[in-house]
This record gives C-alpha cells, sequence and structure tokens, in this order.
C-alpha cells in the first residue's frame, strides 16, 4: 500500500474510532459536540434578517436568561449579522421584522408550539416515529411537541414537581389523568414511568406499548418450571399460568385488565 493510502486509511479508521467513542459513551456528549458543526439555517421569514439573542431579551427576559442551559443552545448558528453562537431564531426564524413592530404574538416570527414541523425539521428521527401505525397525533395537528417538552430549559422534559421519573409521570398525566392518578393497589412499574411500557412518540404496537401481547409484562414478570410434578407448567407469582398464556395478552384474556392500578384486587383486577 502507498504511502498515501495508508495515511487515509489511518484517518478512516480515527474517524470511525471517534464516532464510536461518542455514540458508546452518551455521557461524553458534551466533548464530542465541540467538534466543528456546519452552520444551521434558521427558519425563512420574508424580508427578516438575524438580530441575536440580545433583541429578545427586553421582552423575553426569563426565556432568554435560563436558554444557555438548554442544549438547543449549543445549535451552530453563526452568520455575519449576528456572532451569537446559537439563539432564539434558530427556532423562531430571523427577528429584524418582530423588533421593528414592536413585537406582538405571532407577528412576523414564527412559534414552534404552533408549528411542529419546525421541530421536526431537525428531529428528522421523531418526524419518523409519528408516521408509525401507533402514534400522538402532532403530525395531525391535534398536538404539540411543547405539550411535552421545554425547549428553553435545562431538562428537556416538561418541568414539574418531585423526582424525575415523577415528572415524566405529570407530563403523560396532563392527558392521561386516569391512568396515572392514585390507586389502593399500584402497578409497580408506573414508580418508574410511563415509558417503561410506552415509547412516547410512536410504536408499530397498539397504546404505543413497547412490546407486543404477553411479551411486555414478561419482561418484569418473569416465567418460571414448575416444581417436582408441575415441572411442564408454567407458573408466574407462583400461580400456574400454563393455560392462562394461550388465551391472549395478560390483559386482554381478561385477567390484569386493570394495568395502570386497581381499587379493589391486588392482582389488577376491575
Amino acid at each position: 500500500m502507498s504511502g498515501r493510502g495508508r495515511g487515509e486509511g489511518h484517518v478512516r479508521v480515527s474517524l470511525l474510532a471517534s464516532l464510536g467513542l461518542c455514540g458508546a459513551l452518551p455521557l461524553m456528549w458534551l466533548a464530542c459536540s465541540t467538534v466543528h458543526q456546519p452552520a444551521l439555517q434558521p427558519p425563512h421569514i420574508e424580508g427578516a434578517h438575524l438580530v441575536g439573542n440580545r433583541a429578545c431579551y427586553d421582552c423575553h427576559t426569563n426565556l432568554v436568561r435560563i436558554f444557555p442551559t438548554s442544549p438547543h443552545a449549543r445549535l451552530p448558528l453563526r452568520t455575519p449579522e449576528t456572532h451569537d453562537a446559537a439563539g432564539c431564531e434558530a427556532c423562531h426564524g430571523p427577528g429584524s421584522l418582530h423588533v421593528a413592530a414592536g413585537g406582538g404574538r405571532g407577528r412576523f416570527i414564527l412559534n414552534p408550539s404552533r408549528q411542529p414541523q419546525i421541530c421536526l425539521d431537525c428531529h428528522w428521527e421523531v418526524h419518523d416515529e409519528f408516521r408509525l401505525p401507533s402514534r400522538h397525533p402532532v403530525l395531525e395537528g391535534r398536538m404539540t411537541c411543547s405539550q411535552c417538552h421545554d425547549p428553553h430549559g435545562i431538562d428537556i422534559t416538561k418541568p414539574a414537581g418531585g423526582l424525575v421519573w415523577a415528572r415524566l409521570n405529570e407530563t403523560c398525566g396532563a392527558c392521561h389523568a386516569e391512568q396515572v392518578r392514585p390507586r389502593l393497589f399500584e402497578h409497580e412499574a408506573l414508580r418508574e414511568g410511563c415509558t417503561v411500557c410506552h415509547v412516547p412518540h410512536g410504536s408499530t404496537h397498539a397504546a404505543l406499548l413497547t412490546e407486543r401481547d404477553s411479551h411486555l409484562c414478561l419482561k418484569c414478570h418473569a416465567q418460571t418450571p414448575g416444581p417436582g410434578v408441575d415441572s411442564g407448567r408454567i407458573f408466574i407469582g407462583q400461580v400456574d399460568h400454563t393455560e392462562r398464556l394461550r388465551m391472549g395478552t395478560c390483559w386482554s384474556a381478561g385477567c390484569h385488565t386493570a394495568v395502570h392500578g386497581s381499587d379493589v384486587h391486588a392482582r389488577l383486577l376491575y
């Protein structure tokens, strides 16, 4: 191999190793994010140009103050008009006309909370999830990203009280109050959060589930062979489920129908 060929091979191997390191160690994301990235093109507003975050400060003081803590603050937006590393205009579009008009809700500015396509232009993998058979109706216009996400703060999951999984459940509970309300007999999975069983954007399985049929439940409720003469039987929680597993899912078979918790029975029955 020529010296040039060996050099190119070394560069390719180094690049692959770097990419593998960034993918394998999510905690090093900040370090990987310092690698040079191409400049981001903000949404287009006819006749407007970029003015920078300082122009937004007078009216949107609190949002501009917390924005540097947000993952969105690392968006690579740099142009001759502004030297900000990133800014409000990366998602809201150039703000000169909005500022000249004295602000005003929706005047000469874009609002991703009403136009989720602005978010999806960058989050293309989520856009694909919203096309799966079971999904939250964002593309249909019945939901927006900001109902579940805070694009300005350090925690992209919409802030609320409590620990992180409790906050996640509260986010879901804004629409699904019946599913997350306290019950006499709880389903312990809810302590860990709705996403233990559900995919937040879209799924190939019904009800945004992560797995189909009884496979979902059996990830936590292990099957074990019976003892002695019952060694050919399947037990779950010391109860013989051999015949029951042939009847369908744990809930559609008519057994554990209160999958989010029950007020009448410890085994999640209505």
